[in-house]
């Protein structure tokens, strides 16, 4: 009896888990069973290095619910239950914040927040706050332009710029595979190019264009109204954040309680939209 060679071993520990298994254990092996493991592992081609990922959002568990979402718009969650999901918007300010949290955690509602790049890089703290309550956080571009006036090239800039301000902020985890278009303006083809990216086009089914402000005709009366109209099962439902050009009035965040309380009142629970990725 003798010992596998030590170059031999060395050769083998570099090249295969159950090699590594085998050889770990302090046992001697026969001129035979050696070469029977040496030719059964000849017969693999050699572990090749990892290539390097490029980075990507958040995976689903098996891989199918994301791809589900490619493709479209999705301006409604595919369900038949009184399920809706809520959605905000930052880009300007985060005057209505701390108000927003604090409803969503008394109601124990979850929500998706939906960031630019550039809002991220203005505001870290802010994204830390919204990570730290669990809430998931999606891509919003980095810069806010409309998509039509770019090249292929500045589209996919804005989405991997966004991508990378968010995590540099500190979202960590709670970076979700969504992206939603500036404007809302969407096209078959830049919806392909978000795809492609890994990411999938979560738009809205009714805005309460509170953002618009009372220097816009907006009240809160009319943004619970337009939220209201447009419940259904698996609505997505768009509010802000912030408020334009130096405001600070967010007419969503008083609108926000409302909304919740009538969602309740008329059999309605919020989902958060991170259940789309586990079918």
């Amino acid at each position: 009896m003798r010992s596998l060679p030590v170059f031999t071993a060395r050769r083998l520990l570099a090249r295969r888990p159950l090699a590594q298994r085998l050889l770990a254990r302090p046992l001697t092996w026969g001129p035979g069973l050696c070469a029977v493991l040496l030719w059964a592992l000849a017969q693999t081609p050699a572990a090749q290095p990892e290539a390097r990922a490029v980075p990507r959002p958040a995976a689903t568990v098996d891989g199918k619910g994301l791809r589900a979402l490619f493709g479209s718009e999705n301006r409604v969650i595919p369900t038949r239950e009184r399920e809706v999901a809520l959605t905000f918007n930052a880009a300007w300010n985060d005057a209505g914040l701390d108000s927003i949290l604090e409803e969503l955690t008394r109601s124990r509602a979850p929500a998706t927040f939906f960031l630019t790049g550039d809002f991220a890089d203005r505001h870290p703290a802010v994204v830390r706050k919204i990570a730290a309550a669990g809430h998931g956080l999606g891509n919003h571009s980095f810069s806010h332009p409309r998509f039509k006036d770019l090249t292929r090239a500045g589209r996919q800039h804005e989405v991997a710029a966004a991508d990378r301000a968010l995590r540099a902020a500190g979202a960590g985890r709670t970076v979700t595979p969504f992206f939603r278009f500036p404007y809302s303006q969407t096209s078959p083809a830049h919806i392909r190019e978000v795809n492609a990216l890994g990411f999938a086009d979560i738009e809205y089914t009714a805005d309460t264009n509170g953002w618009k402000g009372t220097a816009g005709g907006m009240t809160v009366d009319r943004a619970v109204d337009r939220a209201l109209r447009a419940l259904r099962p698996g609505a997505v439902l768009q509010m802000h954040v912030g408020a334009s050009h130096g405001r600070t009035e967010v007419i969503d965040a008083r609108a926000l309680p409302r909304i919740l309380k009538v969602l309740t009142t008329r059999g309605y629970r919020v989902i958060d939209l991170r259940t789309l990725l586990t079918p």
